[in-house]
C-alpha cells in the first residue's frame, strides 16, 4: 500500500500482517474491490500486469492464477516481505514508493492495476504520467479508489466538495487503531487528471458486492449495496499514443 506521511499515517510496515489478514476474507476487499477489479481486467492471460500498491499481493495472485505475467511493486516492504510468502518466485516484486519514478523502461506493461492506492495521494498528476509510461499503445489502467459519496457525504463537518484537501482517522484493526490519512477529491478532478496525464476513459463502474456475501456478511452486505465504498475506472493509453506521454 502506498504511504502518504513516511512518518506515521499510513505506516503499512506496522501493521502488514494484521491488514493483510483483514483483507484476506472482509466484505469490502474480498467480496466487493477485489471481484470487481478482477471482472473490469476481464481475460488477463499472457498480459503484461504491474499491480501498483500490490500490498500482500492476494490480487496479484488473482492475476497471476488467471494467466497474467505480473509485477508488484509496494512503499511497505514488510507488505511486500507477505507478498512473497504468497507468490513465491513467480512474480517480480520491488520496493517503490509511487511519488517516485517508475524502475521500467517505456511500453513495459499491457495493463496498470492500480487497487485502493491513488486516493493516499495529494497529486495524481507525476504518478499517472508514469502510468501512462510504462503502458504500451492501447494499455490500459484499471483504477479504484475511495467514492466521493464516502469521502465527502459521510464527513462532519461536510467538507467543500469541489475541492481537494487530506482527511485523517483512526483505523481499528484487530483490536488495535493505526492513523490513517487519505485525500479526497471531486469526481471532475478524478476525470481530469486522467486526461491530463494522456489517457482515454473507457468505463467508471459503481458495482454490488458479489452475491455470496449477502449471507456471509447480512448487515454490511445492506450497507455495501446501497451506500458504495469505492469507486472504479478503466482508462486506456490511446492505440496511436507513442513515446512518454508529453
Amino acid at each position: 500500500m502506498q504511504s502518504a506521511d513516511r512518518d506515521q499515517a499510513n505506516d503499512y510496515d506496522s501493521f502488514a500482517a494484521t491488514y493483510s489478514a483483514e483483507n484476506e476474507n472482509s466484505l469490502v476487499n474480498a467480496y466487493y474491490e477485489r471481484p470487481a477489479m478482477l471482472a473490469l481486467a476481464g481475460d488477463v492471460t499472457g498480459r503484461r500486469i504491474l499491480d501498483a500498491g500490490c500490498g500482500s499481493g492476494p490480487l496479484s495472485s488473482a492475476l497471476r492464477d488467471r494467466g497474467a505475467v505480473v509485477t508488484g511493486i509496494d512503499a511497505s516492504a514488510g507488505m511486500l516481505a507477505l507478498a512473497r510468502r504468497r507468490l513465491g518466485d513467480d512474480v517480480a516484486l520491488h520496493v517503490v514508493d509511487l511519488r517516485d519514478p517508475l524502475p521500467f523502461d517505456d511500453g513495459t506493461f499491457d495493463d496498470v492495476a492500480a487497487s485502493l492506492v491513488l486516493h493516499y495521494l495529494e497529486d495524481w498528476g507525476p504518478t499517472l504520467a508514469e502510468f501512462r509510461r510504462v503502458l504500451r499503445p492501447g494499455g490500459r489502467l484499471i483504477a479504484s479508489v475511495s467514492h466521493p459519496f464516502t469521502a465527502y457525504a459521510h464527513r462532519d463537518p461536510r467538507p467543500d466538495y469541489h475541492v481537494t484537501t487530506s482527511y485523517t482517522f483512526d483505523w481499528t484493526l484487530n483490536g488495535h487503531s493505526v492513523p490513517m490519512e487519505l485525500w479526497r477529491r471531486p469526481l471532475h478532478a478524478m476525470t481530469d487528471a486522467f486526461a491530463g496525464a494522456g489517457f482515454r476513459l473507457c468505463v467508471i463502474s459503481e458495482p454490488q458486492p458479489e452475491p455470496a456475501a449477502r449471507e456471509l456478511f447480512p448487515d454490511g452486505f445492506q450497507e455495501l449495496s446501497t451506500n458504495p465504498n469505492f469507486l472504479f475506472f478503466v482508462v486506456e493509453v490511446p492505440p496511436s499514443a507513442t513515446g512518454s506521454g508529453s
